[in-house]
């Protein structure tokens, strides 16, 4: 079978030379593999490595341990026309977005230093997703929607993210933000990227101030997958056409249904999960990771 090894620089490192080629292409060699030449998706920054004669994930092993801890994220898959997915299931916080909006809730309204651990813990698997929601939103009982507003007013889009949606979509995928976090910062999000459709929780509101709870069910890691699923259906797709990009610990069961489950910037038992992972670059990262050249992006 024809696979393909895609090279990505990171933001902070130096362009892909001709010795980061070799090096990866050698050890391609090593494992018995038969190379293509290379494919340009972005000049010294992305590339494709075509070969035939080894396991993707053999080939990825091989190259990663060549490279060692340069700062270039690489994945190997199967090449073709299947690459290219028709639906994009994206997480928000610390993904799509830079910033984690109940962390931010919590710094104005005074109650970070308890929030923030809970957050933390939630994102590495070591506590329950939803009752994490439950306790963090608890102690932001009698804030008003002014606050809300203000943190609104925060979010800063994670480099890439209008880029991979605008992108997909030029190109016929449906595209939607899923996320454990709350629709009074997905609906701005959505609009900013130019996503077909926004989940996620909802704060329960009365005279203009938040009462602590959240309205059931929660949006959860189950939640997710099967929002990724039901999407998939709807659109007569397999799961091996469809795409996912998360960091936290709720992420895990989307990013494993997904065909192309990727890790952005995740945590540690992210990354142990997840089949693709992006440490280094940006969320276009996601694009090059399908095949596309910088020419046919969109913002």
């Amino acid at each position: 079978m024809r696979q393909v090894l895609t090279l990505i620089a990171g933001l902070a490192s130096d362009p892909l030379g001709s010795d980061v080629i070799a090096a990866a292409r050698a050890a391609l060699r090593e494992t018995g593999a038969r190379l293509d030449e290379v494919r340009w998706l972005k000049p010294g920054v992305a590339c494709d490595l075509p070969f035939e004669g080894c396991e993707a994930a053999a080939a990825e092993a091989a190259v990663r341990a060549r490279l060692g801890g340069a700062p270039i994220d690489l994945a190997a898959q199967p090449d073709g026309e299947g690459r290219r997915k028709r639906l994009l299931v994206a997480d928000m916080e610390s993904t799509i977005i830079t910033g984690e909006m109940l962390d931010e809730l919590g710094r104005l309204a005074g109650v970070e230093d308890r929030i923030v651990p809970i957050t933390a813990r939630a994102m590495r698997g070591e506590i329950d997703f939803a009752q994490a929601v439950r306790e963090r939103v608890a102690l932001l009982g009698g804030l008003s929607v002014e606050v809300l507003d203000r943190v609104k007013d925060l979010i800063e889009l994670t480099p890439g993210a209008r880029t991979l949606v605008q992108t997909m979509r030029a190109y016929g995928a449906y595209t939607a933000l899923v996320s454990g976090g709350f629709d009074w910062f997905t609906a701005p999000v959505q609009a900013a990227c130019g996503f077909d459709e926004h989940r996620a929780n909802r704060l329960e509101i009365r005279d203009g101030r938040l009462t602590g709870r959240v309205a059931e069910p929660i949006l959860d890691r189950t939640a997710k997958r099967a929002a990724l699923e039901a999407l998939a259906a709807e659109r007569g797709l397999p799961l091996d056409a469809t795409a996912a990009v998360g960091d936290g610990a709720n992420d895990i069961p989307m990013l494993r249904a997904a065909g192309l489950g990727v890790a952005f910037r995740g945590k540690a038992a992210v990354v142990a999960a997840a089949r693709y992972r992006l440490d280094h670059a940006d969320l276009t990262g996601l694009l090059y990771l399908q095949g596309y050249s910088e020419s046919e992006f969109r913002d």
